[in-house]
């Protein structure tokens, strides 16, 4: 990863936004040949009481699927959501990106910001992004959070992940699923999504788990097709510092679950 300090680069600062009563912040930041829009939430309370945190999502959606955690985050410090380059509102590469590569991006995202330890959050692709991140840079990231890791290993084929997303689909609540197929079709594109899933399913999150020294709070939700709730406890279990935590929801616990998800992310802020 490059040093804290860069070589200027373009930077365009969007209208502010709310998601309820809650202001946040877009901006778009250009890397070479990727960029990525941000979206910053600041801190509701008069004093922080949490280090920042990163969420970064998974494949095909955008950083809007952290909506309702975010506002909740936001309740104990400053919250910076990405659209991973390609993704949501951010422009797609000339280029496939690996999950290293996209890694690599988040680093230097949170260089650029000057943000100093933050605790990294990853939901099913974005986890392999964030565990890939704290492997190849452990000095820079020391609390990372997999929501809905993927993808076991009995389930690394396109058909397999097919047939559980199909049935994970019908457990997420109608405004989820639309979100996603919105996302699926008019931002990432089918296109740019089929490049990408190769990757997903090459990752081999167990391997990477004893490369990490970051304490790392694995979250499977109990309705969660995609994501035994056996090999998830096992999963958190390969890492040198790791922990178990399950909340209600299918695989977009994010909208099922918000407030249980901040709580237990900011408990593992001050672990």
């Amino acid at each position: 990863m490059p040093a804290r300090r860069h070589a200027p680069r373009d930077e365009v600062v969007y209208k502010n936004r709310y998601v309820g009563r809650v202001e946040y912040h877009t901006s778009r930041t250009s890397f070479g040949d990727a960029s990525m829009v941000s979206y910053r939430f600041p801190c509701q309370v008069p004093q922080k009481t949490s280090p920042d945190f990163v969420l970064v999502h998974g494949i095909g959606v955008s950083a809007r699927s952290y909506g309702p955690t975010a506002v909740e985050l936001a309740n104990h410090g400053d919250v910076h959501l990405i659209d991973l380059a390609g993704y949501g509102r951010s422009p797609r590469p000339d280029r496939d990106l690996t999950i290293a590569e996209h890694a690599a991006l988040v680093g230097r995202f949170l260089a650029e910001k000057d943000l100093d330890h933050p605790v990294v959050v990853g939901h099913s692709m974005g986890a392999q992004v964030v565990a890939q991140l704290a492997a190849d840079y452990p000095d820079e990231v020391d609390h990372i959070v997999l929501i809905a890791p993927v993808v076991t290993p009995t389930a690394r084929s396109l058909a397999k992940v097919a047939g559980l997303l199909l049935t994970n689909g019908l457990r997420e609540p109608p405004q989820v699923a639309a979100m996603a197929i919105y996302d699926y079709l008019f931002r990432a594109g089918v296109p740019y999504m089929v490049k990408q899933t190769p990757h997903l399913l090459e990752m081999d999150l167990d391997a990477v788990a004893g490369r990490i020294d970051a304490k790392t709070l694995v979250i499977a939700g109990l309705d969660d097709p995609l994501v035994p709730l056996d090999w998830a406890e096992k999963l958190a279990g390969a890492f040198q510092h790791g922990w178990f935590a399950t909340v209600p929801g299918p695989h977009a616990t994010m909208f099922a679950s918000p407030k249980l998800i901040a709580d237990l992310i900011d408990e593992h802020a001050h672990r």
